[in-house]
């Protein structure tokens, strides 16, 4: 079996789901995947130490975790099957405790990019949260799950380039990137073509744009198990979404 790459998407509300560009691109990009055996993703928004997994169960609820959108969003679905196996494959990789909060459902960082990337919900998904920000700690897991990718699991941290949603001015989709998020997004791009691994752990002190690109990490934590699991962290990533929404950096790639 092929090796089944690795990846970090930007994922948006849900009215990214209204969106022909955003939307089209996410959904090339699966379909240019080879059809993986089970998803494993991790989301920024599921914060929970120790390091937990969620609902194993079939047809995997969702989680609303948003307000004030329109209320088509607030009866999604994606009846996804569960992965009960992979949840004991994951806790016999890993080192350190894991939970398992089986009511836990899929929130929209996960369900979101998930219906257009594979619209048909077939593949089972297991999401696991992230359990620090610590980039060293989060790359660490990353590579104890990388055997996971030569059993066809789809390994996916999903967060956002830049977050700074509290400093934006210009709320509308095609909004000019501010200078703090534009020069964030340059900066992670160059160290991921050089493969600065070791530049991007330390983007706090490094990255330009800092602390308005995130004033909260947990959008950007999710790229460290996406390094971790690559056969090759310092290799370049392929890039397969880059630009803009609502000014905020939605570049997205895979690792092999």
């Amino acid at each position: 079996m092929p090796l089944t790459p690795a990846l970090y998407i930007a994922h948006g509300a849900p009215p990214l789901l209204e969106n022909h560009l955003w939307g089209s691109q996410l959904a090339t990009w699966g379909q240019d995947l080879a059809a993986p055996n089970a998803i494993l993703i991790v989301s920024a928004h599921w914060e929970s130490a120790p390091l937990s997994l969620g609902s194993t169960s079939g047809k995997t609820p969702l989680i609303y975790d948003f307000g004030g959108f329109d209320s088509k969003y607030y009866s999604l679905q994606y009846r996804a099957p569960g992965a009960p196996e992979l949840a004991t494959r994951i806790k016999a990789l890993l080192t350190e405790p894991v939970a398992h909060q089986e009511s836990r459902g899929l929130d929209h960082g996960a369900y979101v990019p998930l219906l257009k990337m594979f619209p048909q919900a077939q593949i089972p998904v297991l999401q696991m949260s992230i359990p620090t920000h610590d980039p060293e700690a989060l790359f660490k897991i990353g590579q104890q799950l990388a055997p996971l990718r030569e059993e066809g699991v789809l390994i996916i941290g999903s967060g956002f380039l830049t977050h700074g949603l509290r400093f934006l001015r210009d709320f509308s989709i095609d909004a000019l990137p501010p200078g703090w998020s534009l020069e964030f997004d340059l900066w992670a791009k160059e160290a991921l073509e050089r493969g600065a691994v070791d530049e991007l752990m330390n983007y706090k002190a490094l990255a330009p744009g800092m602390p308005y690109a995130h004033p909260t990490v947990e959008h950007f934590a999710p790229i460290f198990i996406t390094l971790g699991a690559a056969t090759q962290p310092d290799a370049a990533p392929e890039t397969r979404i880059d630009g803009y929404w609502m000014g905020l950096s939605k570049r997205s790639f895979q690792v092999a």
